[in-house]
């Protein structure tokens, strides 16, 4: 490899808005994310009972049923 053309590799310091805090390698000392995969919905399962929820929902559209 070349010398003096590849950027520097840093042990980087990854913050999520929740609070979770992990350490990975980039070439970026901090970096700061919105979602994480503690608090992202496909992780945590809650992606499943919103699809669940919506179907649901669909069903009582579709044979008008109110809920009172």
């Amino acid at each position: 490899m070349r010398e003096g053309i590849h950027p520097k590799y840093y042990q980087a310091k990854v913050v999520c808005n929740c609070g979770n805090e992990f350490v990975t390698g980039s070439t970026k000392e901090d970096i700061h994310v919105e979602i994480c995969s503690k608090c992202h919905s496909f992780y945590t399962g809650q992606q499943k009972a919103a699809k669940a929820r919506g179907r649901i929902d669909k069903f009582n559209r579709k044979y008008g049923m109110n809920q009172n």
